[in-house]
């Protein structure tokens, strides 16, 4: 019986310690200690920006490894596990911060929540955004870095931005918002002259070269038979990479384009010029709808949940629509492995495996697209979907990377860089104009 009136007097003791007030700098944490949710134009616009950094810089990552030769299916598998799991640390900190709350739940609480119409918008869009990526990976050797995220972007902005106009009940400002679209608009006119200045400049280059490499009836550039019989006889079930990165031409000569061709993994000597544009032109569909759909997937405007269940919170929408995303891309890529298009070299899971050059790049480009999302998605929530559409802009920091690191435009007309520099200029008005489109969501 001591015992237990011991134990008793032990609790109503520790009863009194937790009813005393708090010193003033521990109540303040705990009225602090809440789900972190941008609701500010500056913190938003702050997440803006560096989404944009983020966003511009995987897609030089994944050509970087693209020309050094490594297979397209292993770089998109290897990134495919960073991009999620990007996800997975933003609703497990993040998300999860401070007590749960009726109207914002935590993202524990909302695993159990009857909300399964918004987690099908959120993992539509993750589909859409998975099968945009895979393309647009085939499309910047096609087309090229720059004119690639030039014409994607561009459709985003036009389909995608209006979209999310109208879904934010047009909390943008109109004024600002559309003619910031048209600035891209011009933009994308001025980057589709830089790539067909660009492209002429490199079959003049090409003419007067002297390798063994001749010009097709198309205007195209066709390698030997010698160059193409020995790339189509590659054996990669050991994951050996097929070639050394190293080159000696200088960065703008048509040596340089040559020894590009016979190193990396997807050859484009001698395709059609419509491939390349076609695939472009459909991921640039698949990325104008991935955005919208996240929107219906953290606002409910059509109103599909049932009476009473909170809307999905932005991490847990992110974390639902990561899931679809790295589905769709593992599943597609293993199914490449075996039965690869484009004209890549066959391959197997085992030489994935095996395959650890250049690794660590593309985990690192799935960590830089993945937070580059989640960063997009929470500047959206606060400022608008239109506004955070602004870093569709990513195009002005790709063409930084393509022409530091690849050597684009290097050696090229004065009439290429002009258009080059007016090009970059109509990218930096864009996207301080959507910016300043942005509005703020009401949290009611």
């Amino acid at each position: 019986m001591d015992h237990v009136l011991a134990c008793a007097s032990s609790l109503v003791s520790c009863q009194k310690v937790f009813e005393a007030p708090l010193p003033n700098s521990l109540f303040a944490i705990k009225q602090g200690l809440k789900m972190y949710i941008i609701e500010d134009k500056g913190g938003a616009i702050a997440l803006m920006l560096a989404s944009l950094l983020f966003l511009g810089t995987w897609p030089a990552v994944l050509t970087l490894l693209e020309r050094r030769g490594r297979l397209p299916q292993h770089t998109y598998l290897d990134y495919s596990i960073t991009n999620l799991l990007a996800a997975v640390l933003i609703a497990l900190t993040i998300g999860q911060l401070g007590e749960s709350k009726p109207s914002m739940p935590n993202f524990f609480t909302q695993l159990s929540q009857d909300n399964w119409p918004s987690v099908l918008f959120a993992m539509a869009g993750g589909v859409v955004l998975s099968i945009g990526n895979l393309s647009t990976q085939y499309a910047w050797a096609y087309v090229g870095l720059s004119v690639t995220e030039v014409i994607s972007s561009s459709m985003v902005v036009v389909i995608g931005t209006t979209l999310n106009y109208f879904l934010d009940n047009r909390i943008n400002r109109a004024d600002i918002l559309f003619p910031g679209v048209a600035c891209f608009l011009v933009a994308v006119i001025l980057g589709s002259a830089v790539h067909a200045s660009n492209a002429t400049d490199n079959e003049e280059k090409l003419n007067v070269s002297t390798n063994s490499y001749k010009l097709g009836t198309s205007g195209s550039v066709e390698p030997s038979k010698e160059v193409t019989e020995k790339d189509a006889n590659k054996d990669l079930e050991n994951g050996a990479s097929p070639n050394k990165y190293a080159t000696k031409a200088e960065a703008g000569t048509a040596e340089y384009l040559i020894e590009l061709e016979e190193r990396r993994s997807i050859k484009v000597f001698g395709s059609s010029t419509f491939i390349g544009l076609g695939i472009v032109f459909f991921s640039g569909v698949c990325f104008s709808l991935f955005s919208p759909a996240f929107n219906l997937a953290t606002n409910d405007q059509w109103h599909t949940l049932k009476e009473g269940v909170p809307h999905l919170v932005v991490y847990t929408a992110f974390f639902y629509f990561s899931i679809s995303c790295f589905v769709i891309g593992v599943g597609l890529n293993i199914l490449f492995l075996y039965r690869p298009m484009a004209g890549v070299p066959k391959s197997s899971f085992k030489a994935y495996l095996n395959d650890w050059e250049g690794r660590q790049w593309a985990l690192l480009a799935g960590f830089l697209c993945g937070f580059g999302n989640g960063f997009q998605f929470m500047g959206g929530q606060a400022a608008g979907y239109a506004a955070a559409d602004a870093v569709q802009a990513l195009p002005l920091v790709s063409t930084f990377w393509g022409i530091l690191l690849f050597g684009e435009y290097r050696k090229s007309s004065r009439k290429t860089y002009i258009l080059l520099g007016f090009m970059l200029f109509m990218f930096v008005v864009a996207v301080a104009v959507l910016m300043a489109s942005s509005g703020h969501r009401s949290t009611k």
